[in-house]
């Protein structure tokens, strides 16, 4: 299956579907439209990773295990240096946010601006740090968006290498790309 674009059509409605991108990107958000439109289960896998004080939590392979064992879902596709092929093995399609790093880094550094001074809680009690450890903290999200702006898009690379047409892969750059996409394909669907 070659790479499709905002405008190509879906050749078939996904069952197993992961957003791909960078921290920032968008991929929560346009994993809830998908979820939505298309009622398909969906899980938050920072919500399953992070625990009290950002500990990862120990359940969170089996728990990622046991999700994808279902007929249907929708979630990010993120921690790879954990979960393996646990997620890319199972999907059947992937939305890919391959935005200009501008774009993601205005979205990365607004979106942890505002949680910092909303001090909006996050996954089980965790909040945005001080803006301060932006400086210091080499995993800082901000920083993490920057460094790891080229991941996605070389594990979809390896992906379409290794299953081929056995999956669907559509490319998105930018905003206008994602509106005018989900416009298309998540207007009226339902399963």
């Amino acid at each position: 299956m070659p790479l499709l674009t905002w405008n190509d059509a879906l050749p078939s409605r996904p069952r197993r579907v992961l957003v791909a991108g960078t921290s920032g990107a968008g991929k929560t958000t346009l994993a809830m439209l998908v979820a939505q439109s298309w009622q398909l289960p969906r899980v938050e896998l920072d919500a399953l990773h992070h625990g009290q004080n950002w500990q990862p939590r120990p359940t969170f392979v089996s728990e990622v295990e046991a999700f994808v064992r279902q007929e249907y879902w929708v979630t990010e596709w993120q921690y790879t240096a954990k979960l393996g092929d646990i997620l890319h093995s199972r999907a059947d399609c992937v939305l890919w946010l391959d935005h200009p790093r501008r774009l993601v880094m205005r979205q990365v550094i607004g979106r942890t601006l505002a949680r910092r001074i909303q001090r909006v809680q996050l996954w089980n009690g965790n909040a945005e740090p001080p803006l301060w450890t932006m400086l210091t903290d080499r995993d800082h999200v901000i920083r993490w968006a920057w460094r790891t702006q080229g991941g996605p898009g070389e594990r979809v690379t390896a992906l379409l290498q290794q299953r081929g047409s056995d999956v669907v892969v559509v490319r998105l750059r930018g905003r206008r790309q994602v509106e005018r996409w989900a416009s298309r394909n998540l207007g009226d669907n339902r399963r």
